[in-house]
């Protein structure tokens, strides 16, 4: 399992340096590591040891936008605004910041009030401290518009590559059988429904069994142990977390179905990769889900219409194939890598872009001038 950022800053900063641009990327790296400064493909590399803490996260980022803030000519783009305090740096210097402002953080179940406070103040930061903000969905924009100019916001949502062949010998190393199994992949937190899921597959013999990816430890979280708790003696298979990308993507491509649980959010990058997987989509039942999946998915926003699914996707598999079909049109129409990565370079070049590209219930991409 890879994280959304992570892999989207590979996938752009590749793609900036094959177009002639000079790309810097901070990374972060174990405690004891030997800090470096090298060049991967292309891309020059600054790597800081910090603990993998929110404390050694912050350290990070201050290091980072320290560095960065020494080269005046440049454009900086931070991912996350979870430390948006460190762009005061870039705007006392006049450094032009652009800012992915993800999801609404400060809103999530699972942080604190400390916490909430301390997301819910970088965000202001991240509003009026950038130069420019980007929204993965249109909701965000919307939601950011409360705080910031419409006109500083532009809606860029993620891509990927579509898969359109795939090994099956990869999934049956799981002894699954290739468009015979349901499949999950999330962080095991509440509003990501895995509970959910899981207690809708449950509620009756199946017989397709139920996959699941992510790392659980029912010892140290009552959730986790809720949730496998759940699956009782049906046939549900947590796998753990996989971090190859390309056993993820087999997985996906060979799933009767994708279910997505996430409540919040905006754009979900694992969403997108399933549609491109070409994945019948089954998702819950919110405006940031309906705007990615579009028509041709399934929704649920309860236990029993979910279990209901479940019964009728099985029993159906032209119904699955349609989905598909819808999945791969979806992605294709609307997602594509290529056409996000050139939005990013078009905006981090100051090059106009119709900052409506992908707002409101029609989708529009953007054409290469």
């Amino acid at each position: 399992m890879h994280g959304g950022f992570e892999t989207f800053a590979e996938q752009l900063s590749l793609y900036l340096v094959s177009h002639g641009h000079s790309v810097t990327v901070y990374c972060q790296i174990n405690p004891g590591e030997s800090e470096f400064t090298d060049v991967w493909r292309g891309v020059r590399r600054v790597a800081f040891a910090e603990k993998d803490t929110a404390f050694g996260t912050i350290k990070f980022d201050l290091r980072s936008a320290l560095v960065a803030s020494r080269h005046r000519d440049a454009c900086i783009l931070t991912l996350g605004y979870n430390t948006a305090i460190f762009s005061i740096i870039y705007w006392l210097k006049g450094i032009r910041n652009l800012m992915n402002m993800d999801g609404i953080e400060w809103k999530r179940r699972k942080w604190n009030f400390v916490q909430r406070v301390w997301l819910w103040a970088n965000e202001w930061c991240g509003a009026h401290l950038s130069n420019h903000l980007i929204a993965d969905h249109p909701e965000i924009k919307n939601h950011l518009a409360h705080i910031a100019p419409a006109e500083k916001i532009t809606v860029i949502p993620y891509g990927a590559d579509p898969i359109t062949q795939a090994d099956p010998e990869i999934v049956r190393r799981f002894s699954l059988e290739p468009g015979k199994y349901f499949l999950v992949v999330a962080r095991p937190e509440p509003e990501n429904s895995l509970l959910e899921i899981v207690k809708a597959y449950a509620l009756k013999p199946r017989e397709f069994p139920l996959v699941i990816l992510g790392k659980y430890l029912p010892k140290e979280n009552p959730y986790h142990a809720a949730v496998i708790e759940a699956a009782g003696n049906s046939t549900v298979l947590f796998l753990g977390a996989l971090y190859d990308l390309p056993t993820v993507q087999m997985l996906r491509y060979y799933a009767a179905a994708y279910l997505h649980g996430h409540q919040v959010g905006g754009t979900n990058p694992s969403l997108i990769e399933s549609l491109a997987a070409g994945s019948a989509i089954i998702a819950n039942d919110n405006i940031f889900n309906r705007w990615v999946a579009g028509p041709g998915a399934r929704y649920f926003s309860s236990v029993q219409q979910l279990a209901d699914h479940f019964d009728q996707v099985q029993q159906n598999p032209a119904d699955l194939e349609e989905m598909r079909s819808a999945s791969r049109q979806r992605h294709l129409q609307f997602f594509t890598r290529e056409a996000i990565l050139q939005a990013y370079e078009q905006l981090l070049q100051g090059l106009p872009l119709n900052n409506d590209a992908w707002q409101g219930s029609r989708l529009q991409l953007l054409q290469r001038s």
